[in-house]
């Protein structure tokens, strides 16, 4: 691993955090559940006050117009899904513009659309794209399959409103980050379902959630993994609305699709970092997509862990933002 991220990973509040989590993971009470959302959540809070810091994305921040609007849904009742809307100032007015439409991190159970908001910037100016930043609902409160159903929503109003919304309807793409991640894998799997991914150029998940995988015997996982899958076990648990019931349900665990499902995927980029938790999920998944003939690339990241080359106070942030741009100026604004 690299050294810089191991030595942050090793010490300090994170490792303080990160022991904290596991703890109560291993726990099967209410109480220590509550307790284990909670720290969850509050992570994730902090982390998204340190992103709001990054000189690179206060900078990105002061070139972007930010608006909104919202998506009726009543899939599980009456809701309107939050849509943020970032545009580089030299996209906008323009009527043609590439879409990213993204589902942000948290595992499903934290954080918010805003939260990610100075990372999208970021992305937004460096890609030259419109970005659309999903607050899909959270779990437990919204169970599984309506964080899915959330951003499908979404989605498909970016795609049949396109004129509207200044976007190019041949140029759009769908991503996710880690709990994002699966949530743009499940939107796959329902527009493969719906025959519906020729609506999108291009899906992107980042060092996703994907699969059971933290349910099987830990003594075959790396150190990662077994480091997180108690942790990983209590999440899906909270996502679920019946894990027995859901178990074979490729909404829930994306990595389940049937092959006749995967080869109906829209055209896919899976990113993951050498040593991320998802690691071996995602490497299967992979697999599978390219003997489908839906995979485009399968990229890793040498020598980081889950989410570290998303943040440009780390040396690999210049390989993933270099790798990132040339990806979505191939794959989609080509």
């Amino acid at each position: 691993m690299d050294a810089q991220i191991k030595q942050i990973q090793s010490s300090g509040p994170p490792a303080e955090i990160g022991r904290k989590i596991n703890e109560l993971s291993l726990k099967d009470d209410d109480e220590s559940r509550n307790q284990l959302l909670a720290m969850i959540r509050a992570n994730n809070a902090g982390l998204s006050m340190m992103m709001k810091s990054v000189p690179p994305f206060q900078e990105a921040a002061k070139k972007i117009s930010a608006t909104e609007f919202k998506v009726p849904t009543s899939h599980d009742g009456d809701f309107e899904v939050l849509v943020e809307v970032y545009t580089p100032l030299t996209l906008v007015g323009k009527s043609d513009n590439p879409a990213y439409v993204f589902a942000h991190g948290g595992g499903c159970v934290s954080g918010s659309a805003n939260d990610s908001k100075p990372f999208l910037d970021y992305i937004a100016l460096s890609a030259n794209v419109v970005v659309f930043n999903v607050d899909y609902r959270l779990a437990p409160e919204a169970k599984c399959p309506n964080n899915v159903k959330d951003f499908y929503e979404a989605v498909k109003y970016v795609c049949q409103n396109a004129e509207k919304l200044g976007i190019n309807p041949k140029k759009i793409c769908i991503a996710g980050e880690s709990g994002g991640g699966y949530v743009c894998l499940g939107a796959c799997v329902m527009l493969a379902q719906n025959n519906e991914s020729h609506l999108i150029k291009l899906a992107l998940p980042v060092i996703c959630m994907v699969d059971d995988y933290a349910f099987s015997d830990p003594g075959a996982m790396t150190l990662e993994e077994k480091n997180n899958h108690t942790v990983m076990r209590q999440v899906w648990r909270l996502i679920a609305a019946d894990m027995t019931q859901q178990a074979e349900d490729p909404l829930l665990f994306p990595g389940k699709a049937s092959d006749e499902v995967l080869a109906k995927f829209p055209p896919t980029i899976i990113i993951e970092g050498e040593f991320d938790m998802f690691i071996t999920s995602a490497t299967r998944l992979a697999r599978r997509l390219r003997r489908a003939g839906r995979l485009l690339e399968y990229i890793v990241f040498p020598g980081v862990s889950h989410a570290i080359c998303l943040w440009p106070a780390f040396r690999m942030s210049e390989m993933f933002d270099g790798t990132f741009k040339k990806a979505l100026q191939e794959y989609l604004h080509n």
